[in-house]
């Protein structure tokens, strides 16, 4: 339909738009029109930052009147953002215009950048990265040191081992991990010398061994030893005849037996019998066994003789 020549003749009045609908005009003049004559036609479309969901967007001034529109449009959809490495996104807020997401970082990592995204007419805005999490370098031990030789500073999950010099004792843990909080797991150690202290301690606690312990049964060289001792008292016992001749042989004998050094004495434990006195004391017994045999045959010999006599006599023997 063609246009009219005459403005002050139109009959509909400028497009009212609502909602997420604009006014488009296929010809530049009509952006300066406020009234359009019967029978033109006027595009409405999408602002920006929203598409078209339905409808032409043509409307047509007809008696005075524009048709009803029939454009919809709705919220443009961002989408996912462009996932990154060791990155992920909350996305409970939607993906349309106007939403804003949160960024994520896996574990071990940190959001460098901004930690949140807004969805625009133009895309997602916002620029963001996940990087790893450094521990400080480690400190320097006194009287130690660590395995750790680089002037970088450990990455999460890197492990850190802690050594003492020769003479010193770690005290702590000899490890730490750089964890994903960017501290290290356990703090570091220290090296402390061993003093004179401990080590007279543990002098003193050291167990004595204890000397075995005295058989209380006396042993057969000690029983002999008091037979000869008791022997020996008989001998000198003064009813005895020849004790003194008995002594003088045990002097000899004695004196001919060769004695023990003192060192061999000393060796020698408590409750032990010197043999040298068992030596000494044989011919005393011997002696004193000869001694009472002896008078025992003389007491015999003489009942005999006088039991002789009595028969010569004719009496009988008086015993």
């Amino acid at each position: 339909m063609p246009l009219k020549t005459t403005f002050d003749q139109a009959d509909c009045p400028k497009p009212q738009t609502r909602g997420y609908v604009v006014l488009t005009y296929d010809l530049h003049f009509v952006l300066l029109m406020n009234t359009f004559p019967e029978g033109v036609d006027v595009t409405l479309e999408c602002p920006n930052g929203f598409v078209k969901d339905s409808g032409s967007g043509v409307i047509t001034c007809v008696d005075d009147n524009w048709t009803k529109p029939d454009l919809t449009c709705k919220k443009k959809d961002c989408g996912l953002p462009t996932f990154l490495p060791n990155m992920s996104f909350n996305t409970s807020a939607g993906t349309l215009l106007g939403a804003v997401i949160k960024v994520i970082c896996d574990k071990g990592f940190q959001v460098s950048g901004s930690s949140f995204k807004q969805c625009y007419a133009l895309g997602w805005v916002g620029k963001a990265k996940c990087e790893i999490v450094t521990c400080e370098i480690p400190v320097k031990l006194t009287n130690g040191k660590s395995s750790w030789d680089s002037r970088d500073e450990p990455m999460y999950g890197e492990i850190i081992q802690y050594m003492c010099e020769d003479g010193y004792t770690l005290i702590g843990k000899n490890s730490a991990k750089c964890s994903e909080t960017g501290e290290y797991d356990s703090p570091p150690p220290a090296c402390e010398g061993v003093t004179a202290k401990a080590i007279s301690t543990t002098e003193m606690v050291t167990p004595t061994p204890k000397p075995p312990a005295q058989d209380s049964s006396a042993t057969p060289t000690a029983l002999r030893d008091k037979t000869v001792r008791t022997s020996t008292t008989a001998a000198v016992s003064p009813s005895v005849g020849g004790g003194r001749d008995n002594l003088t042989a045990e002097g000899r004998a004695t004196t001919s037996v060769p004695s023990m050094t003192s060192s061999s004495f000393q060796d020698k434990h408590d409750g032990a019998v010197n043999t040298n006195q068992d030596v000494g004391h044989m011919p005393v017994i011997i002696s004193v066994i000869c001694v009472i045999a002896v008078c025992i045959m003389a007491l015999f010999l003489h009942k005999f003789l006088l039991k002789r006599k009595g028969s010569a006599n004719g009496t009988a023997p008086i015993y």
